[in-house]
């Protein structure tokens, strides 16, 4: 690697910029972009940057336009090509699963498909044909795809600039990155699983109960109690039920949020990122001036954690007032005019597990600003039109990369506990966003109730969306 680097730092810049552009580009231009490195390659212009023999902005703006051209490229190839090209002897060598795995992919998840394959290897190069293909709008598929792109590879680049000359400290955490990476695959599959699980069963603890009534012990009492418990329910009456059963799920949350602290604890202290906490840490302080600091001051100072849940507990009431659904178990509360309740429970949470509150270090004010700007992006985006949704989400991540690096800059907390908070904040609206989805899906599809949990209908809702 160390030889491949001092060659191509012999080389003049412009045709170091030219020969990645076109491999990045090609990567989904031509279906053969499958064995194009893209992701290799944008590491080697990371670290070029790095050694001075590219700018890092210009290295930026050239591979993202490269990318973007590419996708375009393909687009249009799939709009004209692409059902002869998939029954094509070419398309045929592509294998019949990895067509069907990101057909998939842009069927379930529209846009956000778009957004998604742009970290997938294979689907990368497959999905903006299948767009195209499909007779996906080019203006619906440009956003999605712009931001896609634009993280991909700025990320990717940026890992090999932070990186700098440290190949062997890289390779070495590399096997340990992946073990983290693995483990973090599995702790979103779980989110997503009790999402779902949440959607399907919106007063958790009742639930639970119901389930727990069939266990001997429990059947024992009920069959000699029964009749003490029913008259107590009788005496509490049903506003205070329903208050207790609220307060029983908040507390399933706030348990359902340590474990998810702990894990996401874990994948990060085992991921190696602590290793680059001191090199970030050098760099940002390299680059403080007291009036640049004064100004990141007050701007975290002002879009604090607690600042932020007060505008989704107000934007939060706006909407359940506009729209006017209501139904009497947990997740309908916490998803219309009690939205900013699970940010509450995080926010508890993050400061039990934060510096000098456990084993696990999150700073609390960057997972809890994380969760809220994705609550409220999520909010908008439900009642909105789709350029109004990707708006949101857009300004949402520009608000969380922001307010970490700002909390970076002025050395409030390490690379490695902000990437934790963000992933913490991320999986913590994830949560609800699948339940909602979910039990959006159980109403619009009939029926019963699930588990016992009553639904009181709210007049016509709107058809889910696809993004």
């Amino acid at each position: 690697m160390h030889d491949l680097l001092t060659s191509l730092q012999g080389l003049p810049a412009l045709l170091i910029y030219l020969v990645a552009a076109l491999i990045v580009a090609a990567e989904t231009a031509v279906i053969f972009g499958l064995l194009v490195p893209g992701e290799a390659t944008l590491l080697l212009v990371g670290f070029l940057a790095y050694a001075g023999t590219l700018r890092l902005a210009p290295a930026l703006l050239v591979m993202v336009g490269a990318a973007v051209i590419g996708d375009t490229l393909a687009f249009r190839a799939g709009r004209r090509y692409g059902s002869r090209l998939r029954a094509s002897r070419l398309g045929a060598r592509v294998g019949p699963h990895r067509w069907r795995r990101a057909e998939t992919m842009l069927g379930r998840l529209g846009g956000r498909g778009v957004f998604t394959a742009r970290w997938v290897a294979f689907a990368r190069t497959l999905v903006p044909r299948l767009a195209g293909a499909a007779g996906m709008p080019y203006r619906r598929f440009a956003p999605w795809n712009a931001a896609g792109v634009a993280s991909w590879v700025g990320g990717s680049v940026l890992v090999g600039y932070l990186a700098g000359e440290s190949y062997e400290t890289v390779s070495r955490l590399l096997g340990r990155a992946t073990g983290a990476v693995l483990v973090l695959l599995a702790a979103l599959v779980a989110v997503v699983l009790g999402g779902r699980w949440l959607g399907r069963n919106p007063d958790p603890a009742r639930a639970l109960l119901s389930r727990a009534a069939g266990l001997p012990p429990v059947r024992w009492l009920s069959a000699r109690y029964g009749i003490l418990f029913f008259l107590l329910a009788m005496r509490i009456g049903p506003a205070w039920t329903l208050l207790i059963n609220l307060a029983a799920g908040l507390l399933l949350l706030f348990v359902a949020g340590l474990a998810m602290a702990w894990l996401l604890g874990a994948v990060v202290r085992h991921s190696g990122l602590a290793v680059v906490n001191g090199a970030i840490a050098g760099w940002f302080a390299d680059r403080r001036t007291p009036g640049t600091v004064d100004a990141t001051l007050a701007v975290v100072s002002v879009l604090r954690g607690s600042v932020l849940i007060v505008v989704v507990a107000v934007l939060a009431a706006v909407l359940a007032w506009r729209h006017r659904p209501w139904h009497a178990d947990l997740l309908s509360v916490v998803g219309t005019a009690g939205a900013f309740m699970p940010l509450v429970v995080l926010a508890v949470v993050t400061d039990l597990t934060g510096p000098g509150g456990g084993a696990v270090v999150f700073p609390t004010q960057t997972a809890v600003v994380t969760a809220s700007l994705c609550t409220l992006a999520w909010l908008v985006s439900r009642h909105a039109r789709w350029p109004v949704a990707v708006a949101a989400w857009t300004a949402a991540a520009a608000g969380v990369v922001g307010l970490g690096g700002a909390r970076l800059y002025l050395g409030f907390s390490t690379a490695s506990g902000t990437a934790g908070s963000v992933l913490l904040g991320v999986a913590w609206t994830t949560v609800f966003m699948v339940a909602w989805a979910t039990r959006d899906r159980a109403v619009g599809t009939a029926g019963p109730p699930v588990d016992g949990a009553e639904e009181v209908s709210s007049g016509p809702r709107r058809p889910v969306q696809p993004c």
